[in-house]
């Protein structure tokens, strides 16, 4: 029992901004299961390994000097000359396709976990020199993709389900981390602004005001993948999905966070990017948004359901030690 009194106790405690300063470190710095970031890991690396695959097949016109955006144009267009890319460097289609090559095997390393903070690091180098040598060809998946990058090369994110768990048990690895938190958490945060403001931006628009807004999408011959005109006779059901995604868009930030209601908006975040990608052709970008959701599924529900492979995991582990 400590003889310390009240009088003895910090200056900030006991007051709203000492209350504050507990709740911050407790947000940020708590540590966290690793399992979530591993999971992320996983489902990010393929992502990448499929858009890096797309990017070696024709490296020579994403990324050398020669092709569908020269140099000059791209440092013209950005007018933000301190951007990097290692593909400036790269003026033969051979040397293009040999970095395309290494973003494509740290993309594979990151999926297995093998040398996990290599990988990490290197991937992320990868992504952001396509993004900043071919601005025209990034959409939403490269968006979402440096957002879950940064935070997997932040964390531990080799710590389980991992080829270098398998090749280096530890048993230190798997438990509760600070940096697992912090990564775990940027993605949350990130997720939240992310929406939010995609959510105000669509206020600007009066199709939404309307309810007509996923109208032009599905009506879209251009993107879509499915004939959706029928909906063209059932207008009502356009007003109720408009109105009730951009609801679901914008509360998310506020939502999400309590458990009473973190399950209905993760579950509709399930048919909201579902329904993106098979309507409008965007199935990588979806998939990468769910991806992000998943940060906010809790570590126990993720033990639940992978405990199978989990066991093997640690069942090879040990027997490798």
């Amino acid at each position: 029992m400590s003889d310390m009194t009240l009088a003895d106790a910090p200056p900030h405690r006991g007051s709203w901004l000492g209350d504050w300063l507990d709740a911050w470190n407790t947000f940020w710095f708590t540590p966290a299961d690793p399992l979530p970031l591993a999971v992320v890991r996983i489902f990010a690396g393929a992502l990448l390994t499929w858009a890096s695959f797309v990017w070696w097949l024709d490296a020579e016109a994403f990324f050398s000097h020669d092709g569908w955006q020269r140099p000059e144009n791209v440092w013209r267009m950005n007018d933000q000359p301190w951007q990097w890319s290692w593909y400036f460097a790269a003026g033969s289609a051979g040397m293009a396709r040999v970095l395309a090559g290494i973003t494509l095997a740290a993309a594979v390393m990151l999926t297995l976990g093998i040398a996990t903070p290599l990988a990490a690091v290197v991937s992320l180098a990868g992504l952001i020199s396509a993004v900043n040598r071919a601005p025209l060809n990034v959409f939403g998946l490269d968006d979402t993709l440096g957002m879950l990058l940064i935070a997997v090369a932040v964390g531990p994110a080799g710590a389980v389900l991992s080829v270098d768990r398998l090749l280096a048990p530890d048993i230190a690895a798997g438990r509760p981390s600070v940096r697992a938190n912090l990564a775990i958490r940027l993605i949350q945060v990130h997720l939240c602004v992310v929406y939010f403001f995609s959510g105000l931006g669509k206020l600007l628009g009066a199709s939404w005001w309307e309810g007509t807004a996923l109208w032009g999408a599905a009506a879209n011959v251009q993107y879509r993948t499915f004939d959706l005109t029928w909906l063209a006779s059932h207008p009502w059901i356009i007003n109720a999905l408009t109105l009730s995604t951009l609801w679901w868009e914008i509360a998310y930030a506020g939502l999400v966070w309590p458990r009473l209601t973190r399950r209905l908006f993760l579950a509709i975040a399930v048919p909201v990017h579902l329904g993106i990608g098979l309507t409008m052709g965007m199935m990588e970008f979806g998939l990468a948004m769910l991806t992000a959701n998943m940060a906010f599924v809790p570590a126990p529900v993720l033990r639940r359901l992978l405990r199978p492979l989990l066991s093997r995991f640690a069942g090879t582990a040990s027997h490798r030690a």
